[in-house]
């Protein structure tokens, strides 16, 4: 069936997984793919230290392709090895850095909080360490760090969230380390962008607005009704018969009466316009006010834009030069590179210090002269970097056959020192053995001893007994000689 197909696959992924991770500790491991091809099986390596993964002249990778061919039965397997952009990102390696930290002795805490700075340092959107085991006491617990936001349930965190897991055997027994980090480039499908209105022409309809609708109003208003006053009064004027003088006298005071409103109404217009006119000057001197203090905002803010830009920039270059000055002092730690990196370094150091004097007396010769020198200077500087990258590569490579090299010397030491050690337990058993046997010897030799002196003791007091007999039997003797005679 085509789950059992999926089944095993996954299964052999996983154990060249394991496999590649406890080959390559020492080097950084940070994952890797798989990719069948038609010429064979791609396997490309995520590694801090590539060079350590290569080994020397390729040993290594020879090493785990012949591995992967006769042990996982991989046909025609082509491994290559990729460095890792940034290792803070990358959960394999951070938990194995874990895991070595607290192998020497650190404090889960602080090693969980300085993991947690560095990862967000370097763009993290979130990161959650999580350190189970016997930490505190005798009994098991789980601690949890988090900083940042970070998805845990959905498919977003299946997809966009990367795991980590590592292992460290301490006294007290195995801690588990699991890492899961949230890249700073995922976009989340709940994320909206909000785009701003622009100020300015916002400001400036408000303000044309506010100018123009009431000066509409109130001109037209006023219009109507002068329009309708004359109208009335033209209608009674032409309604009233010749015959009637007194009613046309009326009309005549009620015609002047309403000339005399629309007068007034033409002014009071005239006042409401001018008002409307100084308001909409108002307005509009606000709005100017405004966009200027806008102007000045946005200006402000790009000056502080490119001041942080700035900074930025003498960070990143500080940030440069130190990582020059360690890679300095690692090259220094090399003796036998130290002389050609030197040499290398400060030919292209003169070579670029010529070229960019030239370019500066040609600079301040001729203008074109001085950017075709510029160009020069660029060209030579990025020679000067690349034979700089290949010193590096040597040397670091030359560092890793160093390692190599002390750590066999190590590990022959540590199988001298154990032989010494066994030697010595065998010694010391023989010398306990022959303490044992002088000990039994010397109480032997004690009770013999002690039956001596006893036996001597007998014989001595039979001696003397036998002395005092013969004693007695000579005086007996005497005795009798003198009576016989």
């Amino acid at each position: 069936m085509i789950e059992k197909d999926f089944v095993t696959e996954g299964l052999k992924r996983t154990r060249i997984d394991e496999y590649l991770e406890n080959e390559l500790d020492r080097a950084g491991y940070g994952g890797m793919e798989i990719q069948v091809t038609p010429l064979g099986t791609m396997i490309v390596v995520y590694a801090e230290r590539p060079g350590m993964v290569i080994g020397r002249g390729g040993k290594t990778v020879r090493a785990i392709t012949q591995t992967l061919k006769t042990s996982y039965d991989l046909e025609n397997p082509q491994v290559e090895v990729k460095e890792v952009d940034v290792p803070e990102l990358n959960p394999k390696i951070m938990a194995h850095k874990i895991a070595a930290m607290l192998q020497r002795g650190m404090h889960f805490r602080r090693v969980a909080y300085s993991t947690l700075r560095r990862i967000m340092g370097s763009g993290a959107q979130g990161v959650e360490v999580t350190i189970s085991g016997k930490i505190r006491g005798s009994r098991s617990a789980c601690a949890k760090f988090t900083d940042g936001y970070i998805k845990r349930c959905g498919e977003p965190s299946i997809k966009y969230v990367k795991e980590g897991f590592a292992t460290v055997q301490l006294k007290p027994g195995v801690l588990g380390i699991y890492v899961r980090i949230m890249p700073p480039e995922v976009v989340l499908p709940d994320k909206i962008d909000i785009i701003q209105p622009k100020v300015e022409e916002t400001a400036e309809v408000e303000v044309a607005e506010s100018v123009e609708a009431p000066a509409e109003e109130v001109t037209e208003g006023s219009v109507e009704i002068l329009e309708e006053i004359t109208e009335e009064a033209a209608e009674e004027a032409a309604e009233v018969p010749v015959e009637e003088p007194a009613k046309k006298a009326d009309l005549k005071t009620k015609a002047a009466e309403a000339k005399e409103k629309a007068a007034e109404i033409k002014e009071a217009a005239q006042d409401k316009a001018e008002e409307v006119k100084e308001k909409a000057e108002e307005v509009e001197k606000a709005a100017e006010d405004k966009t200027k203090e806008v102007k000045e905002k946005t200006s402000e803010a790009k000056k502080k834009a490119s001041d942080k830009v700035e900074e930025v920039k003498e960070k990143a270059s500080k940030a440069k030069t130190k990582a020059a000055k360690a890679k300095k002092a690692a090259e220094d730690k090399t003796k036998e590179v130290e002389e050609k990196a030197s040499e290398v370094v400060e030919a292209s150091e003169e070579k670029a210090e010529e070229v960019a004097e030239a370019a500066q007396e040609k600079a301040e010769e001729v203008k074109e002269k001085a950017s075709k020198a510029k160009t020069k200077a660029a060209k030579a500087k990025k020679a000067a970097e690349d034979k700089t990258k290949e010193v590096e590569e040597k040397a670091s490579e030359a560092s890793e056959a160093a390692q190599e090299k002390a750590e066999e010397v190590k590990e022959k030491a540590e199988e001298v020192a154990e032989a010494a050690q066994e030697k010595a337990e065998e010694v010391k058993e023989k010398a306990s053995k022959a303490k044992t046997k002088a000990a039994k010897a010397k109480k032997a030799a004690e009770d013999k001893t002690k039956e001596v002196k006893e036996k001597t003791s007998e014989a001595k007091k039979k001696a003397s007994d036998k002395v005092e007999e013969v004693k007695e039997k000579a005086s007996e003797i005497k005795e009798k000689v003198e009576k016989s005679q």
